[in-house]
């Protein structure tokens, strides 16, 4: 995984993620102005203990009898239209972040490096875009909604204690300083504890996801108490620092309102003090205590919101550096033209510094609009060498060219529009047969062209089977199809294309003798006129390809014709004899 380790700036992450929230600035505004309301709502009402008392219970004035109800019913009134404003249009700007965070973060998805896809399970991916959004919008809207209602909430009540008494209200401000180093405390405990929990909630994602992915494999090798263990293990590293997070949030919510507490009594005390030497009467007494409690709800909201806002800000850090991640270079002006050959000229890659040669000084000539074979033991680079072409990945040393231009001169979307993979990983959607084969630029394909390339992949009969025919939905990763039938939709989807490159990396692995045959049938016929490179473990199969190529410990080591080959006597009749033999 590649989780940040290092300490974010959080006032720039969430300056950032308020970019996002101010793009909504109009419901923005009424939402501040509904808190606005909603905080002089609460300070209006502890100011109103003042005639409340004064003019009811001291003065006892009839015209105060008849105003204070129908004013409280007013202000109630107003705070809950106000109210319903601020979560309504909060909720609505929240939800607007996280989509726009979500698309944005899948798009960037896209360009991001096949390395990238290497390093980083989906899982981590996926919760990214589901829980990790989330957080951003809790801290985007719902922190902010709390922060904003309950500053202006502090301020109107502190503007009714001034009011009352300015002596006694410095008084009890003394303790203002304890409260903020309380919360920037907290603040700080609040960041570590949130980027662990991020990378906690990522390794339990990643369990799962793997747990259940291969659960074929869990149930026949018995692995199920081992695959618990290893979820428990990580679902307790997230419990325990789901605990801390509480722990931190009730004591420092415990601690602020000792401090409150304190200042309340403290409060009460020089009340009585002040009130034999100055005009401070019942009501003005009464107003202050209802202020000062009222400020203990927002002091312990104001704490508590931190652990919200520090999720979130961990949240979008980790958004962040996602979006931030520079794409896969894309520098080229050139369109691509197919029609011309491949050379590979002292070409080395490897996947990590830490990892062998995959390709240690390839050269290769390929024929434009001729077959050419990759044959040897797994893990010689005839793969490797394949992805390379559609540049999944660039060459660390040495150059490939298409047609005379280098590949990086090329535009990556005319480069990969002019070729076709089949690869021994079949890779379908959650979608219709039809949707299948005719995917992404090929969407716009009549459903007689599907029918056709289906038919040219030996795939129409089984299709016809199926309940809604090519209507059919084959569910995640094509999980309802046989292996055989997931590798004939990726083998119509490749002949649908009709690019002038066609890769095929074991095309007909999963399929057996009679469908391999049908198949070989058709690829023999789509080969023709075109360039095409087929990684094949059954020697059989590639008997009529113009030229053959061993590889070996991500070097070449010999190329010819099967005939050629086998007379040499060399690597490719040693693998022909060893087959053979087998068979």
């Amino acid at each position: 995984m590649t989780e940040q380790t290092a300490k974010p700036d959080a006032g720039k992450v969430y300056r950032r993620l308020l970019g996002y929230t101010a793009q909504h600035w109009p419901i923005a505004l009424l939402a501040i102005f509904g808190m606005i309301i909603e905080g002089a709502a609460a300070g209006a009402f502890t100011w109103m203990m003042d005639p409340m008392i004064n003019g009811t219970f001291v003065k006892q004035d009839a015209s105060v009898m008849h105003w204070i109800p129908l004013a409280i019913i007013v202000l109630f009134v107003v705070r809950g239209l106000a109210g319903f404003v601020v979560d309504v249009g909060m909720a609505r700007i929240g939800g607007a972040v996280v989509y726009q965070l979500r698309t944005e973060v899948l798009r960037k998805y896209q360009f991001l490096p096949m390395a990238r896809f290497d390093q980083e399970p989906a899982a981590i991916m996926v919760q990214r875009l589901s829980y990790t959004a989330d957080q951003v919008a809790r801290a985007s809207a719902d922190a902010l909604k709390i922060i904003i209602t309950d500053v202006f909430t502090l301020i109107a009540l502190l503007i009714v204690m001034i009011r009352a008494s300015a002596s006694l209200t410095l008084t009890i401000l003394i303790v203002a300083p304890v409260i903020a180093g309380i919360i920037s405390v907290v603040g700080k405990r609040y960041r570590r504890l949130n980027h662990k929990v991020q990378g906690a909630t990522s390794n339990l994602a990643h369990a799962a996801e793997q747990s259940l992915h291969n659960i074929e494999a869990v149930k026949i090798y018995g692995g199920i108490d081992q695959e618990l263990e290893r979820f428990r293990g990580h679902a307790a590293s997230s419990e325990r620092l789901n605990r801390k997070i509480i722990a931190t949030q009730a004591t420092s919510s415990a601690l602020v309102q000792i401090m409150a507490a304190c200042v309340l009594a403290a409060l009460v005390w020089f009340a009585g003090k002040v009130a034999l030497n100055s005009d401070l009467d019942a009501g003005k007494f009464v107003s202050l205590m209802t202020s000062m409690m009222a400020i203990l709800p927002s002091l312990k909201r104001l704490t508590n919101v931190q652990s919200q806002l520090q999720r979130g800000v961990a949240a979008g850090d980790s958004l962040f550096a996602v979006l931030d991640a520079p794409d896969e270079p894309d520098t080229g002006t050139t369109p691509a033209d197919a029609r011309g050959d491949i050379e590979f000229a002292g070409v080395r890659f490897r996947y990590a510094d830490d990892k062998p040669w995959a390709l240690d000084g390839v050269d290769l000539h390929i024929p434009a609009g001729k077959t050419t074979a990759l044959v040897g033991r797994s893990g010689s680079g005839k793969t490797t060498l394949v992805r390379l072409l559609p540049r999944f990945y660039a060459p660390l040393a040495g150059t490939i060219r298409l047609g005379g231009v280098a590949l990086p001169d090329l535009t990556l979307a005319t480069l990969r529009a002019q070729v076709a993979v089949v690869s021994q990983n079949v890779l379908l959607f959650d979608d219709t047969i039809a949707n299948n084969i005719a995917y992404g630029a090929l969407r716009h394909a009549s459903r007689a062209e599907i029918e056709a390339a289906a038919a040219a992949a030996n795939a129409l009969d089984f299709i016809r089977e199926l309940p809604e025919g090519f209507d059919t939905r084959i569910g995640d990763r094509g999980g309802r199809l046989s292996g055989g039938q997931r590798q004939r939709l990726a083998i119509a989807r490749a002949i649908l294309k009709n690019a002038p490159i066609l890769i095929l990396d074991e095309a007909t692995s999963a399929l057996d003798s009679e469908s391999e045959r049908l198949i070989q049938d058709a690829l023999d016929r789509i080969l023709k006129n075109r360039t095409a490179i087929v990684i094949a473990h059954r020697l059989s199969t590639i008997e009529h390809a113009d030229q053959v190529v061993v590889m070996d410990r991500g070097r070449v080591l010999e190329v010819g014709t099967h005939a050629e080959l086998l007379a040499a006597q060399g690597a490719y009749a040693h693998l022909h004899r060893l087959q053979f033999r087998d068979e």
